[in-house]
């Protein structure tokens, strides 16, 4: 009888997701993903803005909330940039076309890269769309957020602005 547990145990935990182990969460270590431009002509780390606060945005063209964020994601880069904020979009279309027509109608003043192979999706364990991690310069993961919605835009803008307000350094 214990036998049989054991490999009943054994082989649920081999059949769980490794992700599902090692998923982003609040306070964890951002990954260092690496993206590409979405021209695929650069390819660069997060782990480069190290001494940067991040707001990381996983998007797709077929998103409707994506389509809503990307005013206020122009906004917080042109209003906070200066500061210390780096806001990256990453795209998630299998296609580079659907992502270049989306960028068309709705223009980002920010970076934009290309998580084609979806290797930094699994590592950071999205889950909706849009995505979006807010990073202090530490690379820890200080929030993360589903979705979008207008209304979430004050509160979103006031997380970054605490973590830029933060000491840079433990100098």
């Amino acid at each position: 009888m214990n036998q049989r547990i054991l490999v009943l145990l054994f082989a649920a935990l081999t059949v769980t997701p490794i992700r599902t182990i090692i998923a982003a969460e609040v306070g964890g270590n951002a990954p260092d993903c690496l993206l590409s431009s979405m021209n695929g002509e650069q390819s660069y780390s997060l782990k480069q803005f190290h001494d940067k606060v991040l707001y990381v945005d996983f998007w797709a063209s077929w998103c409707p909330p994506c389509a809503k964020s990307f005013p206020f994601l122009n906004d917080l880069n042109r209003d906070l940039k200066d500061s210390g904020l780096q806001v990256i979009g990453i795209n998630l279309d299998q296609e580079p076309e659907d992502a270049k027509a989306f960028l068309a109608k709705y223009p980002a003043n920010f970076s934009v890269a290309s998580d084609i192979n979806e290797k930094c999706a699994r590592d950071l364990d999205v889950k909706a769309m849009p995505t979006a991690y807010l990073v202090d310069r530490h690379g820890v993961i200080r929030h993360i957020h589903f979705g979008f919605r207008p209304g979430e835009a004050k509160a979103l803008r006031v997380l970054a602005e605490q973590l830029l307000a933060e000491k840079s350094g433990q100098e």
